[in-house]
C-alpha cells in the first residue's frame, strides 16, 4: 500500500479517534491518580489489612501532592501502617517526621503516644542494651507532662510503669551477673542505685534489697576500716530512707 494513500487515511481516520479517545488511551500516559483516590485506596487497604500496599498509597500522596489538605493525615496514616505493619523503626521515623513538620496539630498527642508504644515494641530481651524502652519512656514523660488531660493519661502512665520495670529488671540482670562473678562491691553499687532509682517498682523491691544486704557484707570484707566506714554509713541511711 502507497504510504501516501496510508497517510491520507490517517488524517481521514483522525477525527474518529479523537472522538473516540482512542489517541489518548494509545499514545499519551494514563491520569494520575489524585490525592483524594489515592487516600481513599490507602485507607481501603488499611481495612483489608494489606499494609504494604497502603504504604505505597500514602507515600505516593505525600510525594506528588504535598500541599494538599489529606497530605497531614497520610503521615500520620503511614506510621500507622507501618506499625500494625511490624515496622517499627520505619514508624517511628514518620511519627518523628510528622512531629518536625506539625509541632502545633492536635495529632501530637496521638503521635507521641504511638511513637513511645513503637519504641516499647522493639524490646526484646533484658541482658541487651535498653535504648528503645529508653526513648519509650522519654517520650511517654513528655507526653504526661505536656498533655496530661489527654484521653491517652491513663494508657501513658501505664506505659511508663511497664518501662520502668523493664529498665529495673536490665539493671536487676547486670548486678545479678556482678554478683555471680564476685565482683561484690560493683553488684552493690548497682543495687542501690535500683533501689534509689526503681523504688517504685514493687515487684522487685524485696529481692533487690536482700541481693543489696548480701553484696554489702561480702564487699566489706574487701575494704579498709575507713572504706567499711563509709560504705557503712552509706547503707545505713539508705536503709533509714527505705
Amino acid at each position: 500500500m502507497p504510504k501516501r494513500f496510508l497517510a491520507v487515511l490517517m488524517l481521514l481516520l483522525l477525527p474518529v479517534f479523537a472522538g473516540c479517545g482512542l489517541i489518548d488511551y494509545y499514545f499519551l500516559p494514563p491520569a494520575e491518580d489524585t490525592a483524594q483516590e489515592l487516600y481513599e485506596s490507602a485507607m481501603d487497604y488499611m481495612q483489608e489489612k494489606r499494609y504494604s500496599r497502603a504504604e505505597d498509597n500514602f507515600l505516593k500522596l505525600k510525594d506528588r501532592y504535598p500541599f494538599s489538605p489529606l497530605t497531614p493525615k497520610a503521615e500520620v496514616a503511614l506510621g500507622d501502617a507501618y506499625y500494625l505493619d511490624a515496622k517499627y523503626p520505619e514508624a517511628v521515623d514518620a511519627y518523628k517526621e510528622f512531629e518536625s513538620l506539625h509541632p502545633s496539630s492536635p495529632q501530637i498527642p496521638y503521635v507521641l503516644f504511638q511513637m513511645g508504644q513503637a519504641n516499647l515494641k522493639m524490646f526484646r530481651t533484658i541482658d541487651l542494651r535498653q535504648d528503645n524502652v529508653k526513648e519509650a519512656l522519654e517520650l511517654f514523660y513528655r507526653l504526661e507532662e505536656s498533655y496530661p488531660k489527654s484521653e491517652y493519661s491513663k494508657a501513658t502512665k501505664e506505659s511508663i510503669y511497664k518501662c520502668r520495670k523493664i529498665l529495673a529488671e536490665h539493671e536487676i540482670f547486670v548486678g545479678d551477673f556482678f554478683w555471680r562473678t564476685g565482683k561484690y562491691g560493683a553488684a552493690w553499687h548497682r543495687y542501690l542505685y535500683i533501689l534509689e532509682n526503681y523504688g517504685d517498682v514493687v515487684e522487685f523491691k524485696d529481692y533487690v534489697r536482700k541481693q543489696a544486704e548480701y553484696a554489702y557484707f561480702e564487699y566489706q570484707k574487701s575494704l579498709s576500716e575507713e572504706e567499711r566506714e563509709r560504705v557503712q554509713w552509706t547503707w545505713k541511711r539508705l536503709l533509714k530512707w527505705l
